[in-house]
């Protein structure tokens, strides 16, 4: 019964927040993007997300998505995951206060359902399977009670638990230890706190063991950090290191006056913490993270600027291949974002392909040229193909009306960007045709072609810029008619030389080069229209 009590909670903090992320995870998200001011912000900003989403977790794993596209300075991001500290003690509040968990929570269980299953989508809906969370939440502290009893009548399990009796220093270590092994496992600080505050309000580990648990469920719950760093490059590295080791040394400064200090005052601020001993914890709980706070608050700048220094920016940074990592699923505000900063990759690929091509029309050299803009148009196609797969594993998650608008738009760009990729190799094969077939382009038809590439360039640079504002379509209109214009007259121009002494080869294959230039145009504006929020292809 513990176990299935154990996965009753586990579940039910993971409906709890995908039901409010749903709700306002992009309110959320914008929110904490502002903690970039005042370092007292930054912690209410952390206390205040993580009460909200009622998981640390997902606050980390946003924090590393900030810090990764520079949204967010390292050291603004220690402060919010100091308040983050503080915000996840609610949670345990929560578990401490509530009268009877098994009412509380069928009660809030039948709420949710009844919102949820008629509904399913919208916010009553999300806010339904918010409900059905906490419902389970309660349930399943309700179970783990009720599981632990049995422990007390067997004499193996007691004895295995009395190793874990917090007597000494060394003993509250050992706790401590087990509790951060344990909390890495199920990454949740919160269930492994709920479960020794089960065991010692049934008698079966003393009030000194659920305390010690605490110092080490604060430093497993920071491999949360770390699974999200993965791919992430250096600055998620840092943040990860800097949750690990501010968590550590506030464990480590702490740990000692356990016994002497936290002890001795939980007892003294709850009286009847022998009958009682959730409150106490929870006191504790919330005590000891202001505390770890205060400790890391007045260095998280020379101690983000120390971090920056010893896990420096790789040369090879930016991966010509995703950043995309399966683990930022946890929040599909984060997915959204990493998605984003691959469809920002094509873009500034599509530009370098755009300059590698003119470099060829200006008659540099096209071999070495021409090879990279095959390579790179190889590149982005995997890339389109990573961020379509990746989108759509998010497309089968609970999404706000916000957040599944984002992701279809978000593939509509990338397939814009990979198609557009496919034309510069068109382009270059076109010009190899014309040059083999000993008609090499004229002064006035090089000057033609250069001055629509360069249009189409100018077009081509005006997309990119869209994607950092998602912005309307301010001058692409005029420019796009410009484009098409010079294209049709250079397409007048060929017609016209059917006949007159130019190959039907030469002039079918000028004709493809221009029609390379139409698509280019069309997909300049599918991009913009994209970008401003609408749903019109050319």
């Amino acid at each position: 019964m513990t176990g299935g009590g154990l996965g009753a909670f586990l579940l039910g903090m993971r409906h709890l927040s995908e039901g409010l992320q749903a709700s306002g995870g992009e309110r959320i998200r914008r929110f904490m993007s502002m903690a970039t001011g005042h370092r007292s912000a930054g912690v209410l900003t952390g206390i205040t997300s993580t009460i909200i989403m009622q998981s640390s977790s997902i606050v980390t794993v946003m924090l590393v998505g900030f810090v990764t596209s520079q949204m967010m300075t390292l050291a603004s991001a220690i402060y919010v995951l100091v308040g983050a500290n503080i915000g996840t003690t609610f949670t345990v509040w929560l578990m401490a206060i509530a009268p009877s968990p098994e009412t509380l929570g069928l009660a809030l269980f039948a709420i949710g359902a009844l919102v949820y299953f008629p509904l399913r989508k919208g916010a009553l809906g999300n806010l339904g399977l918010a409900f059905i969370g906490l419902g389970l939440v309660f349930i399943g502290m309700f179970l783990m009670k009720e599981g632990v009893a049995p422990i007390k009548s067997s004499r193996a399990l007691s004895e295995a638990l009395a190793q874990l009796d917090a007597r000494s220093l060394g003993s509250v270590a050992l706790v401590a230890a087990f509790a951060a092994l344990f909390t890495a496992i199920i990454q949740s600080s919160a269930a492994g706190i709920v479960i020794f505050m089960t065991l010692a309000s049934e008698g079966i580990v003393s009030y000194e063991t659920a305390v010690s648990a605490l110092f080490g469920a604060n430093i497993g719950t920071t491999a949360t950090a770390w699974l999200a760093s993965i791919g992430g490059g250096s600055a998620a590295k840092r943040l990860a290191s800097a949750h690990t080791l501010t968590n550590l040394f506030g464990s480590l400064v702490c740990l000692p006056l356990v016994l002497p200090v936290f002890i001795p005052l939980g007892k003294f601020a709850c009286p009847n913490w022998q009958t009682s001993v959730m409150l106490p914890v929870a006191l504790t709980d919330t005590l000891f993270a202001i505390v770890r706070g205060a400790l890391v608050f007045p260095f998280a700048r020379p101690f983000a600027k120390l971090l920056e220094r010893l896990i420096p920016d790789r040369e090879d940074e930016k991966p010509h291949l995703s950043v995309l990592t399966p683990h930022a699923r946890i929040s599909t505000v984060i997915a959204c974002e990493q998605a984003m900063e691959e469809v920002g990759f094509m873009a500034e690929s599509v530009t370098d392909l755009a300059d590698h091509l003119e470099r060829i029309l200006e008659g540099e050299d096209r071999r070495d040229l021409a090879r990279h803009i095959q390579k790179r148009e190889e590149i982005l196609d995997r890339v389109q193909s990573e961020i379509t797969a990746f989108l759509a594993s998010i497309m089968v998650k609970r999404l706000s009306p916000f957040a599944a608008h984002t992701v279809k738009r978000l593939m509509r760009l990338a397939d814009e960007f990979e198609s557009m990729s496919d034309e510069f190799p068109r382009i270059v094969r076109a010009l190899d045709r014309i040059e083999s077939s000993g008609e090499a382009l004229s002064g006035s038809d090089l000057a033609m072609v250069l001055d629509i590439h360069r249009t189409a360039s100018e077009l081509i640079a005006f997309s990119r810029q869209d994607l950092n504002r998602f912005g309307g379509m301010a001058d692409k209109r005029i420019l796009s008619a410009d484009l098409k214009a010079k294209i049709q007259a250079a397409r007048q121009l060929q017609l016209m030389r059917v006949g007159g002494g130019s190959s039907a080869t030469a002039v079918l294959t000028m004709l493809d080069l221009l029609g390379a230039y139409n698509r280019l145009r069309a997909y300049a504006i599918n991009i913009a229209d994209a970008c401003a929020g609408g749903e019109n292809m050319v």
